[in-house]
């Protein structure tokens, strides 16, 4: 199964999902910000990976606005030279509105990881000819005062369902990318990677998430990055 097939499959489970309270909106990217999202993966979803990047899930001016992950619209717009329309969710909080390539807040998270890229491989074909990037989950998650609310902060009813799908996705985006690492951007992550691929020929390792609310990341989170690779065996 290809990754296009792979994402109209997540897309498709995770839209026939709900939540409930501390959950008041809920993005799906996949579908208002698919164009995007499908340039990403035909131009740079192809062949066998070294190592996967693996991320939690959407932030609100990274993914939610453009479809990428980690997409800062800055990197995207004009490292990636992806640029395609953005629709808008069916229900938008007020002070989260999607507004796409025109949104002026920048990913802190994106900012970081992929000027990280830009910085150390210069072009994006030259990063992606060995690796890629992948959320573990392609919601984004809101509560009423329009605050982030992670995955893991759901009940477990609406929990179960959606790592599920998740976890099923991620399985089949290993197979067809069949990279050698999987690295999870940060703890929670790396433990998906943990159970989902428990029984795969793939080692699984873990670099400091570059979340600004991260004491650490904001201390050089480019260097701690790169030592956490050379840990891993990944050589720049």
């Amino acid at each position: 199964m290809s990754v296009e097939n792979t994402t109209k499959k997540l897309k498709a489970a995770v839209s026939a999902l709900s939540f409930a309270d501390p959950v008041a909106f809920v993005y799906n990217p996949l579908v208002y910000a698919r164009r995007p999202h499908a340039v990403y993966l035909h131009r740079f979803g192809k062949g066998k990976k070294e190592a996967v990047f693996l991320g939690m899930n959407p932030g609100p001016f990274g993914m939610a606005q453009t479809g990428i992950p980690f997409g800062d619209v800055t990197m995207v717009r004009d490292w990636m030279q992806i640029e395609a329309p953005v629709e808008r969710p069916e229900k938008e909080h007020p002070k989260r509105p999607v507004l796409g390539y025109e949104c002026p807040r920048s990913e802190v998270s994106g900012t970081r990881l992929w000027g990280w890229a830009r910085d150390r491989f210069d072009t994006p074909e030259y990063f992606f000819e060995r690796f890629f990037v992948l959320n573990y989950c392609p919601l984004c998650f809101m509560d009423e005062g329009g605050r982030n609310v992670t995955p893991d902060k759901l009940a477990v009813s609406e929990r179960a369902p959606l790592e599920a799908a998740c976890d099923e996705a991620l399985a089949a985006f290993i197979q067809e990318l069949n990279p050698d690492l999987v690295i999870g951007v940060g703890q929670f992550a790396e433990k998906c990677a943990q159970r989902v691929l428990a029984d795969v020929d793939v080692r699984i390792g873990r670099i400091l998430h570059p979340s600004p609310a991260s004491p650490a990341a904001n201390r050089g989170w480019a260097e701690q990055a790169e030592q956490g690779l050379s840990d891993l065996g990944v050589k720049l």
